[in-house]
């Protein structure tokens, strides 16, 4: 037997709207049940943002940094893109050499606190502001020279695209579709299969769960034992 030689199985929208249906026993039968498998998907795409890190939506957002100016918008093309910001670095490049140094996350109460928040320099820490449109607030003002200037680089947790007509595919690796699928099953039935609520539910958390432990920094780990209570003899 042939093998397809393929990897592109994807499906879209419909598809994912057919399949859910199917799995609560239901039919897809009219434009309004499509319009609501529709408002309910990009409402679970909405619940992801607070499961966690989905790497794939990871972006990096270059700032120049303005001399005289604390606050930034984090995405000025999309402003209310962005979830979260994970980390930033400061890019100094002085004339043709280029140094990044990394800075450090300060919270809203710590930079409140802070009791000269109009010192000038190389920035060094950050605080995100997470509004509806998220800006970041870099500390001290940055102030740049003739042959010296600043540019911040974030790695921003941002928004997925829509779903939004059912030709439309979604923008997900391929091992996050049976999650997809098992999470609007769960969603429509919370409207149309109270039934099979509790079975379906179960299934989507399983799905997610496995599909987010393979979305995962893979990272080296030392251990090292705490030798300062020994005394050398």
């Amino acid at each position: 037997m042939a093998v397809s030689g393929t990897k592109t199985f994807e499906l879209d929208v419909a598809d994912y709207v057919e399949e859910a249906f199917e799995r609560c026993g239901l039919e897809l039968r009219t434009g309004y049940d499509l319009k609501s498998a529709n408002r309910s998907l990009n409402l679970m795409l909405s619940e992801w943002a607070n499961r966690g890190l989905n790497q794939w939506t990871i972006q990096q957002k270059v700032l120049p940094m303005v001399n005289g100016t604390a606050v930034y918008t984090i995405d000025a093309t999309n402003p209310t893109a962005t979830i979260d910001v994970l980390d930033a670095f400061i890019r100094e490049t002085t004339i043709s050499q280029v140094t990044d140094a990394p800075m450090s996350r300060i919270s809203r109460s710590a930079y409140s606190n802070l009791s000269t928040k109009s010192t000038e320099g190389k920035p060094n820490q950050y605080f995100v502001n997470k509004q509806i449109t998220p800006t970041i607030t870099v500390w001290p003002v940055p102030k740049s020279t003739s042959s010296t200037s600043y540019s911040l680089y974030i790695n921003a947790l941002t928004r997925m695209d829509d779903a939004d007509v059912g030709a439309n595919t979604l923008q997900m690796p391929f091992r996050f579709y049976p999650c997809l699928a098992a999470g609007l099953a769960y969603y429509i039935a919370l409207k149309r299969a109270p039934e099979k609520v509790s079975m379906l539910k179960q299934l989507y958390e399983e799905e997610f769960e496995r599909a987010l432990s393979q979305d995962q920094d893979r990272v080296s780990f030392k251990v090292a034992p705490d030798l300062r209570g020994y005394n050398h003899s």
